[in-house]
């Protein structure tokens, strides 16, 4: 068929030519790097993978030197770690410590991060440096003091000082990714506002808020996933009461292998929910950062 072909009225016209799609080649250097991630990923993967075949084997197996790669796969230690353990209380206790300390920090963090997004000048440089510089601090520099103030308070073992504990070390973080994304809203929005008779507080909530619900959402992702996997201040504020599966599960090392295939097992509990959530909540962290890492 010729690439010109005559229309009704008399004219010529071109014909739409579709380029062909030829199959992607893969180069050399190609290959060879994503064989490179692979092995990678493989690497890092590997603790979780022992972990998942030592608690599925039999204890008589679980730990012979040289390993057994074939058995049959058993769940006999989830079911005594249900069975035998609180554990359904320490996963109750981390997840109220993850859902409280990350409405407290959205709730302080989303004020925070606006004004300082709208109200530039030395002021706001120097908290931002502050709270930079306070995110940085090893995390007994804000354990402590929370273990002496909840011991004075009377909170000490309750999943409420642990979520405070944990508001003071991750506020930081959520105030600057929070801002980053207020940045990336234009100021006029505000000045319309304000013009229709909003107060700042109005156009926060009912303007600002709306737009931020990415953003919104990832910074409280960041926070949960945090709080949830957090060892080292839940095991100087909690004892017995309050304690969360992080702690558990550093209790159980070092005892019998029954209950070390529990801590195993733990561990498998803790990490599923949390790489479930990820792979859920993909595309909108991506689509989060994307929104909030182009101002700064």
């Amino acid at each position: 068929m010729s690439i010109l072909e005559k229309s009704e009225s008399g004219t010529v016209r071109p014909e739409p030519v579709t380029p062909s799609r030829r199959p992607r080649k893969y180069g050399r250097a190609s290959l060879l790097v994503g064989g490179a991630l692979v092995l990678i990923c493989l690497a890092m993967l590997s603790p979780v993978l022992w972990t998942a075949a030592t608690v599925t084997k039999p204890t008589d197996v679980a730990f012979l030197n040289p390993p057994q790669f074939f058995y049959e796969p058993t769940l006999t230690s989830f079911v005594d770690l249900w069975q035998t353990t609180q554990f359904y209380k320490y996963l109750i206790n981390t997840l109220v410590v993850a859902v409280l300390s990350t409405i407290a920090a959205l709730v302080i963090g989303i004020p925070a991060a606006y004004a300082l997004s709208r109200y530039p000048g030395w002021i706001s440089a120097v908290l931002l440096i502050a709270a930079l510089v306070f995110r940085a601090l090893p995390r007994f520099s804000v354990v402590l003091p929370m273990y002496d103030i909840s011991r004075a308070l009377g909170v000490y073992d309750t999943t409420f000082a642990v979520a405070a504990a944990l508001v003071a070390i991750n506020q930081p973080f959520s105030i600057w990714l929070l801002r980053n994304f207020f940045a990336e809203i234009p100021k006029e929005l505000d000045e319309a506002a304000m013009l229709d008779g909003c107060t700042r507080f109005q156009t926060l909530r009912r303007v600002m808020v709306p737009l931020m619900g990415p953003g919104i959402l990832t910074a409280g992702i960041f926070i949960f996933l945090f709080a949830f996997q957090e060892y080292l201040t839940a095991n100087i504020l909690t004892d017995v009461s309050a304690r969360t599966v992080p702690v558990f599960i550093a209790t159980q090392l070092g005892q019998t292998l029954p209950m070390l295939q529990q801590a195993g097992a733990a561990a498998m509990l803790l990490t599923l929910p949390v790489v479930a959530f990820a792979f859920i909540a993909q595309r909108y962290l991506v689509a989060g950062l994307n929104a909030g890492s182009v101002k700064g």
